[in-house]
């Protein structure tokens, strides 16, 4: 299909529902089906936004931002997947039970203000990665319409910038407990650990990077075009000196770069076992 004729079949899907609750986290995926869904529903959609101390707090100002920017309604769910202890033990399901947990509370929340389905924001290449977090939707019947729509990840954002949509070349940005080695305790103190290391690299100029959680060690990537800046032997002092008061006693930055995902190489491990 043309780009364009998956862009109509996208809008005519969500043009022909009743109202529409969006799971949004401001990534460049449902943003844009946040803003599409907008355009053809107006105040019959409702951008949702699941707040926990996996998200950082720089992702939800910029979620709330772009949704202002473009007169998107949203609520704001307070989300306790932490609460959870099949979340917590973190194997490799964890994904599931945050999703189940969000698409829970939004199926209240749907009924209870009077939304007719839920959506978020699946795209064609999803299909191809571990996603743990799809069962769930497909549990509880959360809509995808960029998926059913034939769309990839870079087809949404050619679209979302011919859109002239800020989040167009916006960094993929999983959750804060995606940096947390499998079989260790998710908790709000390692969470809180992770989220100030990556705004100290930030604040470095580091601007696509993940700090991997392992305990005492951090394990940092950085995006391998900005790694002759890294290895330097002043910066490696400065990363040092950045992530070291955070609680890590090593720091180690990762020959193979920044990419998503990373943690996953480790599986399958069948049920990975809490760390010690």
């Amino acid at each position: 299909m043309e780009l364009q004729q998956k862009l109509d079949a996208l809008r005519g899907a969500l043009g022909g529902l009743d109202s529409l609750m969006v799971a949004y986290s401001g990534g460049t995926d449902s943003a844009f089906l946040a803003y599409e869904a907008h355009r053809a529903l107006g105040e019959r959609m409702l951008a949702v936004i699941a707040d926990s101390p996996s998200l950082p707090r720089g992702e939800l100002a910029a979620a709330l931002d772009f949704a202002a920017e473009h007169g998107i309604p949203v609520h704001i769910l307070q989300t306790r997947e932490l609460d959870d202890p099949e979340y917590a033990r973190n194997d490799g399901d964890r994904c599931f039970h945050c999703k189940d947990e969000l698409f829970t509370q939004m199926e209240a929340a749907r009924a209870e203000l009077g939304f007719a389905q839920i959506a978020y924001g699946r795209n064609l290449d999803d299909d191809g990665d571990l996603r743990p977090g799809q069962r769930a939707a497909a549990m509880h019947r959360a809509l995808a319409p960029l998926a059913e729509a034939r769309l990839g990840k870079q087809e949404i954002r050619t679209l979302a910038r011919e859109a002239g949509l800020k989040v167009a070349d916006k960094p993929a940005s999983a959750c804060l407990s995606s940096r947390i080695e499998y079989g260790r305790t998710v908790t709000a103190e390692n969470l809180g650990q992770v989220e100030r290391a990556e705004d100290a690299m930030h604040a470095l100029g580091f601007l696509h990077v993940r700090v991997r959680h392992h305990g005492e060690l951090a394990r940092v990537e950085i995006a391998r075009e900005d790694l002759p800046r890294a290895l330097t032997l002043p910066m490696l002092d400065r990363i040092t000196e950045a992530l070291r008061p955070l609680g890590f006693v090593y720091v180690t930055l990762d020959t193979e770069g920044y990419r998503t995902g990373s943690m996953n190489d480790v599986l399958p491990v069948s049920a990975i076992g809490p760390a010690r």
